[in-house]
């Protein structure tokens, strides 16, 4: 299995607790000595979803959690293709916060101002269908996320709208003064679109 712009590798880890191989592919150094520290037993690579450092048809399933609206091209989509095996899945995830969010509001109009200087482009709605997928399907489910303040702080450096950046050391510190001590509690929408890759 192959999570695709693995980031610090919450998702990997989630992975490698129900298959026997799993892959991160990773552009970030930083993020990848995330990956290497929180799940040691994935197969960690660096690379983009525009170049995936993987053989034709050698994975059974690509999973992207957080990070499709980055790589949503017909370059990376011909690479998706190209590495998964026929019959095998295409997974989008996306976590939504499903009501109010618990962080200080000041906290979440700077962590808004950083994302719209780096806001990536609207998704290509049909961009599956040019590609050799079947029939998409979607599911959701509402759930509750509890983030100590640390973890909080440690999502916002590993999205890759900040932790590309030059001067990310300070963004960090600038929201760490936004963010008081204590435990938020995140009402959690995850939402998941998936596809079979067909085999012409």
């Amino acid at each position: 299995m192959l999570d695709l712009g693995a980031g610090t590798g919450k998702l990997t880890q989630i992975l490698a607790g129900r298959f026997a191989h799993v892959v991160a592919v990773e552009p970030l150094d930083e993020l990848r000595a995330f990956l290497h520290e929180r799940v040691p037993s994935a197969e960690v690579h660096a690379g983009t979803a525009e170049a995936i450092p993987l053989g034709d048809a050698s994975v059974g399933g690509v999973f992207a959690g957080q990070a499709f609206h980055w790589f949503a091209n017909d370059v990376a989509l011909a690479e998706i293709s190209r590495v998964l095996k026929p019959g095998g899945v295409l997974a989008l995830l996306w976590n939504h916060t499903n009501g109010k969010s618990p962080l200080p509001d000041a906290y979440r109009r700077r962590l808004g101002e950083l994302h719209d200087e780096r806001r990536p482009e609207q998704i290509d709605e049909d961009i599956l269908k040019r590609f050799p997928f079947g029939e998409e399907h979607e599911a959701w489910v509402d759930h509750e996320q509890v983030s100590s303040r640390e973890d909080v702080l440690a999502f916002a450096a590993s999205v890759s709208w900040i932790a590309s950046r030059y001067d990310r050391a300070e963004v960090l510190d600038e929201l760490g003064v936004l963010l008081p001590p204590g435990d938020y509690t995140f009402p959690i929408r995850a939402e998941v679109t998936w596809a079979i890759r067909s085999s012409v």
